[in-house]
């Protein structure tokens, strides 16, 4: 058994399908197919069931693949332990971070680390807060960017700031001439705008304007992205709750005139953004880097509130 084998079978595991996971690790589909049935011959036990549409893991395979994709991770850490130490701010950073956050603040970060590590390329990947713990988990992430707190005794963060929701409203509507919005509490259910399931902002936004889970949104509207709702906004038909950063001042956005937004008064609702990875990551003292630079950003000194080290608890 070699590490060879065992990131071919993690590659079924992942496909589901022989020619997918050869195409995957760069070889070809009976050099893979050979070698996972050699593991299985020294392992004596039957690891994948070969259909002729699909291909599915035994319950064994199942439990042999987690194992292994531990053990793959221990080992590329280790690799990336030695490469760090030498030159933590250099090579390839893989960053995710949730939807409602990554238009917003990573084209800052970019601009921002392209000056300060000049040899540190980050590859940025936008997803929902449960598929990037899924990628962090497979290593096929080094870091996110997600509203926390985030559940997992695997998973280590660090708070990076505080950022303070809006109400975002039509510019005609009767609230607009108002210096500050109603409490959250206090909001029209009827007119309460939402994303659908799935996006950890609507847990958040049902969660301060004190909703049950199937409550909001007018003819039960579901948005797909927090640039729908806006838009849904500026046509008149409801109002939501926006992170400041998405209303940033130097933000390009359509229709800017045809919606308003407004403060809560004290005390203001807010989410926490925090940057996690694997416990024992090799990249952690880089990911602490860019911690660091994500909370020097204008941006983010301007619209939220930088939570410094010492302040995390």
């Amino acid at each position: 058994m070699n590490l060879r084998d065992l990131r071919y079978l993690v590659a079924v595991g992942d496909q589901r399908h022989f020619g997918r996971a050869a195409k995957a690790c760069f070889v070809s589909q009976p050099t893979l197919s050979a070698q996972v049935k050699k593991l299985e011959e020294y392992l004596g036990v039957q690891l994948v069931e070969r259909g002729t549409r699909q291909v599915l893991l035994t319950p064994t395979g199942e439990e042999v693949v987690a194992r292994a994709r531990a053990v793959l991770n221990q080992v590329d850490d280790i690799v990336e332990l030695c490469r760090a130490a030498a030159e933590p701010m250099t090579g390839e950073l893989r960053l995710g971070a949730i939807p409602t956050l990554a238009p917003y603040l990573l084209p800052h970060l970019v601009a921002t680390a392209t000056d300060a590590w000049p040899r540190l390329r980050m590859l940025l990947y936008e997803e929902r807060t449960a598929l990037l713990v899924e990628r962090l988990r497979k290593g096929e992430l080094d870091g996110a960017l997600m509203a926390m707190p985030v559940a997992g005794d695997d998973l280590t963060s660090v708070a990076v700031f505080e950022e303070p929701f809006v109400l975002a409203l039509p510019a005609d509507h009767a609230l607009a001439e108002a210096k500050r919005a109603p409490r959250p509490e206090a909001l029209p259910e009827d007119e309460l705008l939402l994303l659908e399931e799935g996006h950890c902002l609507r847990d958040q936004a049902l969660e301060v304007c004190q909703l049950a889970g199937d409550a909001g949104g007018t003819s039960c509207f579901r948005a797909t992205s927090l640039e729908t709702l806006r838009q849904m906004v500026a046509a008149g038909v409801g109002m939501t709750l926006l992170p400041r950063l998405a209303g940033q001042a130097g933000c390009e956005i359509p229709n800017r005139s045809a919606v308003k937004l407004l403060p809560f008064p004290p005390p203001v609702p807010t989410r926490t953004i925090g940057l996690y990875w694997r416990k024992g990551a090799a990249r952690a003292s880089t990911l602490e880097a860019v911690a660091a630079a994500i909370r020097d950003l204008r941006v983010v000194q301007e619209q939220a509130r930088p939570i410094e080290p010492a302040a995390t608890g």
